[in-house]
């Protein structure tokens, strides 16, 4: 990989939600462990990942209350494409980022999520052991890590390095 210069992605599925009657699947809002998982993916971000520069959020509830419970103060987008994204979707969005933002997050759903993270990991620099665990099951609040060569405009698949995967929960430090 290129390491002139090395953009951050992180690519948090939103945490556990309800499913409250007579809720629409868009606005069902958080379950209380979601809440408590939200806050310790963002305790694990800032404890591992470097500053926040910006986020892509879904407009789903429950993935902009996980970003609220996160306590990322990053600008965000707020990008109505995201919920129900193919991977095409998503990575036509991360294309569109400035490449200002050094470090990225994305706030999303599943299968979005796993399929994105498997598409984008490249041979050189990706973390096999956290690859084999996404292809396996990408939890709610799990967060993948990608470092990203050149600029935004040219992450497409098998050019990021999967880094790190996370499952934050009750059980963490």
């Amino acid at each position: 990989m290129n390491e002139a210069k090395l953009l951050r992605l992180v690519l948090l599925r939103h945490a556990k939600s309800s499913y409250p009657d007579g809720v629409a699947d868009h606005d069902r809002p958080l379950a209380p462990r979601g809440i408590r998982e939200a806050a310790l993916a963002g305790d694990w971000l800032r404890a591992n990942v470097p500053t926040i520069d910006g986020v892509l959020c879904s407009t789903a509830t429950r993935t902009r209350q996980t970003l609220e419970r996160t306590g990322i103060d990053a600008p965000a987008r707020y990008e109505e494409r995201l919920y129900g994204a193919t991977p095409g979707v998503l990575i036509e969005e991360i294309n569109k980022v400035s490449d200002e933002v050094a470090t990225l997050l994305v706030v999303g759903h599943e299968p979005t999520m796993s399929d994105v993270s498997l598409i984008l990991a490249g041979t050189d620099g990706t973390d096999t052991a956290a690859l084999e665990r996404i292809s396996d099951k990408y939890p709610t609040s799990a967060i993948a890590v990608f470092t990203v060569p050149g600029d935004w405009a040219g992450l497409e698949p098998g050019r990021a390095a999967l880094t790190a995967f996370h499952v934050p929960r009750e059980t963490d430090p």
